[in-house]
């Protein structure tokens, strides 16, 4: 009997590890509807969970004052809709009730120990509310990544746009249009930003936000690039050509070092994974002899 709780309970903290990697699949939804709506008797339960755990979310930020930061790291992800806000803070609630019920119940049905459950059951509960914040900073992460990736390409396409007699607006659109399938994270991105100008919204804030959105140091000096351009009426085409040489350099630079760290990198596994099995099959023979035919010898 106690062999099946151990399954039953190992079974439950994978299927909770896989409830925690569909957050992307939970979010994105959510990220699509611009207001939350109310559920619905028909709405499926993926709905009303999401709904549930939103609710959740609101009475934690009722209390928090960093919503505003955490706001501005969803919207670095990807993910800009009101409504995420609540959700995230409610999944980290959910996140660690899960962890820290599946856990505190296998230890509880395996050790037979209330103290030690509880123990456990609090650790999975503190390790769980930190997961989401690990996973929002690989998903900012790897979002910044794909966005400086498309930096050169966008500003050739820039170049070609405004060289052949476009503005500056038209050549937004283009450019947004052509990055629509090969980087659309950043197609995306520039689109918001001729949207503010098309709402009213000035030129250099436009840009201005572009660059607060994401926080890549990067794009923010393209974005500086292009403000200082348009003030003092410089030539554009030039500087973004020489900041496209420049990117692309850099890029090269960084693969070089990334290239020469493998060496580095890989000294550890080689000297505590791969020496040690050598000096088994190398040394290991003679080292039986040793032991077999030498010290009975000297005994």
């Amino acid at each position: 009997m106690t062999e099946f709780w151990i399954l039953a309970g190992f079974f439950a903290f994978v299927m909770a590890l896989t409830v925690l990697a569909g957050y992307a699949l939970v979010l994105r939804p959510a990220a699509a509807t611009p207001v939350a709506a109310p559920v619905a008797d028909h709405a499926s339960p993926k709905d009303v969970l999401a709904e549930t755990v939103r609710r959740v979310g609101e009475q934690i930020l009722a209390r928090r004052s960093d919503a505003d930061a955490l706001r501005k790291r969803l919207v670095a992800a990807g993910y800009r809709s009101s409504s995420t806000v609540p959700l995230y803070s409610g999944l980290k609630v959910a996140s660690a009730l899960l962890l820290a019920i599946m856990l505190g119940w296998t230890v509880l049905v395996v050790r037979q120990e209330l103290s030690s459950a509880v123990f456990m059951a609090f650790a999975a509960a503190a390790f769980g509310y930190t997961v989401p914040e690990h996973i929002l900073g690989a998903m900012v992460k790897a979002r910044r990544e794909r966005i400086r990736q498309a930096l050169p390409d966008a500003q050739d396409l820039l170049v070609l746009c405004i060289e052949s007699g476009q503005s500056f607006d038209q050549a937004l659109v283009e450019t947004s249009r052509v990055l629509r399938s090969s980087y659309p994270d950043l197609s995306g991105e520039v689109a918001l930003a001729h949207l503010e100008v098309r709402a009213g919204t000035g030129r250099a804030e436009a840009l201005r936000n572009l660059a607060d959105r994401n926080q890549d140091p990067e794009l923010r000096k393209l974005v500086n690039l292009l403000i200082q351009s348009d003030r003092f009426g410089a030539s554009l085409a030039p500087a973004l050509r020489v900041h496209s040489k420049y990117l692309r350099l850099r890029s090269k630079q960084q693969a070089e070092e990334t290239a020469r760290k493998i060496s580095v990198k890989l000294l550890f596994p080689i000297f505590f994974l791969i020496f040690p099995c050598m000096l088994l099959v190398t040394a290991g023979p003679a080292v039986i002899q040793i032991i077999t035919q030498v010290l009975p010898m000297l005994q």
